[in-house]
């Protein structure tokens, strides 16, 4: 059942984790370090350099499933990134040879069956980390060139999301085979019983982890490559109606000139034809002399043109 609670920044942290034990294993990845003793979660976040609304995110998301996060933009993408990756490695590094220590002292190697669930764990092992030996060398760097202004271009987001599948196939199928399957004495059977018990806790974990990736990281993402195309496009355009100058407006004819302010004022070409009382054929013709002349090719870009070089007043353009 879910805890219906939602923690704030002003809630103690200790309060957070006595009502949540599951959220000890978050504060690592985050990289807030125990010993926090009364501090609130915004205290305690701003000690370990950790931002609070992220961090705050995830937890009531893991804990109470909220997962509205689609507009949410004041998720920080490097927080996440930074907690996605040190998951990867207590994952990888730790849990995963962890309980692979806890089944070899579970069970007999030597027996067909113990071997057969050993060569099992290990290509559930292998599985888990194809996974996210992907995420660390394709998604993880993309998001990083995103943050630094300077995206690859031959990746998205919506290529991850739409392949991006849940690892734990194995593991469950796992847990049943040691349930259904396997014989042991009673010093075997409490060994087991805890190594399942932790092995749940994993399949846990691992759904969590997916779930934070689609609902919160990847909205995130999407949001910061739109920033990115529109930063991009501005650049372009402030680029190119710059480079044309201020003075370039001597090589164009009074009747181009006329052209561009009723672009500016979002006119389409018939109606700038009956303007002027020429054909639309002419104003084509006019549009296209403009753009070879100026090499400006869009509307916006042609509107903050005229705007820059005074063909039109601001206040008479369309936006």
């Amino acid at each position: 059942m879910k805890n219906q609670k939602m923690y704030e920044a002003s809630d103690k942290m200790i309060t957070l984790i006595k009502d949540n034990y599951s959220v000890l294993q978050a504060l690592g990845s985050f990289g807030i370090k125990l010993g926090f003793g009364d501090m609130t979660v915004s205290e305690t976040c701003e000690l370990n350099g950790v931002d609070t609304y992220t961090f705050l995110a995830v937890v009531n998301y893991t804990i109470n499933g909220f997962a509205n996060f689609d507009d949410d933009d004041q998720i920080s993408v490097p927080t996440l990134l930074h907690y996605l990756k040190a998951s990867h490695t207590y994952y990888l590094d730790f849990q995963l040879p962890f309980i692979r220590r806890e089944l070899q002292d579970s069970i007999n190697e030597s027996e067909p069956l113990g071997m057969l669930i050993m060569k099992f764990y290990d290509e559930y092992t292998q599985e888990v980390c194809r996974h996210m030996k992907y995420e660390e060398k394709t998604l993880f760097p993309y998001v990083e060139s995103l943050l630094e202004g300077h995206p690859k271009s031959d990746y998205n987001i919506e290529t991850f999301s739409k392949h991006h599948e849940q690892a734990d196939k194995k593991l469950r199928e796992l847990k049943l085979m040691i349930i259904k399957y396997l014989p042991a004495d009673v010093d075997h059977n409490n060994k087991l019983t805890a190594t399942l018990y932790d092995i749940y806790n994993n399949e846990e974990w691992l759904r969590q982890h997916a779930e934070v990736e689609d609902n919160i990281f990847v909205p995130a993402i999407k949001r910061l490559e739109q920033m990115t195309r529109q930063n991009n496009v501005s650049k372009n355009i402030t680029s190119v109606v710059f480079q044309s100058g201020k003075g370039s407006t001597e090589t164009l004819s009074d009747r181009e000139k006329d052209i561009i302010i009723g672009v500016a004022q979002g006119l389409l070409n018939k109606e700038i034809a009956d303007r002027l009382c020429i054909s639309v054929n002419t104003v084509t013709t006019h549009r296209r002399n403009i753009a070879r002349k100026l090499q400006i090719h869009s509307p916006a870009a042609l509107t903050i043109y005229a705007i820059v070089n005074g063909l039109v007043d601001i206040s008479s353009v369309k936006l």
